[in-house]
């Protein structure tokens, strides 16, 4: 098939929150870990954060641990990448982000351009459906966000008890949002949880953010940042 057939067959667009949509709230992390005695920028926080993903999205992780053993991993990998040893001071500090993360949802701060981007994909036509591994309190940060309302369905993998890779949750956000499995795009930021499951649950495309860079050899189609899905498709 042709890509100009291929482009034309997406009308479903499944998105993953964390990576894709939004991150975490670096300037909030910087805060937290300076009230106990840590010192580092939010700007020195995101320059590590791509690295910390690309530790994590490996197989021997991604396979064997759940979305909450490996997001509070991420951070101490972030910390690492960044200069910054663990000690009882950032445990203390993760401690206090861990607790506002259930409350509230940490991942609070929106990619550059990303409500742009998906009012130019809602004008293409296109469904869009959130597919994210989360805490239960995705929809309250959507909404929070004002994300809610560029979305058909929203599926947080806690409120259905199953979560990324497992081709599952994929299936019941086909089921959700009445979408084809041959007709549905998927984009996510980490090969072995959002590429290997869209795979499994034989979606017709997935695509992988990698914003850094760090996935030259990867066997799918990349993108940098969300605003590039408008070329793409």
């Amino acid at each position: 098939m042709s890509g100009s057939n291929r482009r034309a067959s997406i009308d479903t667009l499944f998105l993953d929150a964390g990576g894709v949509l939004v991150q975490p709230g670096w300037e909030r992390v910087s805060a937290t870990l300076a009230a106990e005695g840590v010192s580092l920028t939010a700007d020195a926080l995101r320059a590590a954060d791509p690295l910390a993903r690309r530790d994590i999205d490996r197989a021997t992780i991604a396979g064997v641990t759940d979305d909450r053993t490996r997001g509070w991993a991420y951070f101490h990998r972030v910390l690492c990448h960044a200069g910054i040893a663990r000690s009882e001071a950032t445990d203390a500090a993760l401690a206090t982000l861990e607790e506002y993360h259930r409350a509230e949802n940490l991942w609070e701060e929106l990619y550059p351009g990303t409500g742009e981007s998906l009012a130019a994909l809602r004008e293409r036509g296109l469904a869009l459906v959130v597919v994210s591994n989360a805490n239960g309190r995705l929809r309250h940060l959507l909404d929070r966000l004002d994300l809610t309302r560029w979305f058909d369905v929203i599926l947080d993998s806690q409120e259905w008890g199953v979560e990324k890779p497992d081709p599952r949750l994929f299936r019941l956000a086909l089921e959700q949002s009445g979408a084809r499995a041959d007709r549905t795009m998927h984009v996510g930021d980490l090969y072995h949880v959002d590429v290997a499951g869209a795979r499994a649950a034989d979606l017709r495309e997935a695509v992988l953010l990698d914003a850094a860079g760090l996935y030259p050899d990867v066997d799918c189609r990349t993108i940098r940042r969300i605003d590039e899905l408008i070329a793409l498709l």
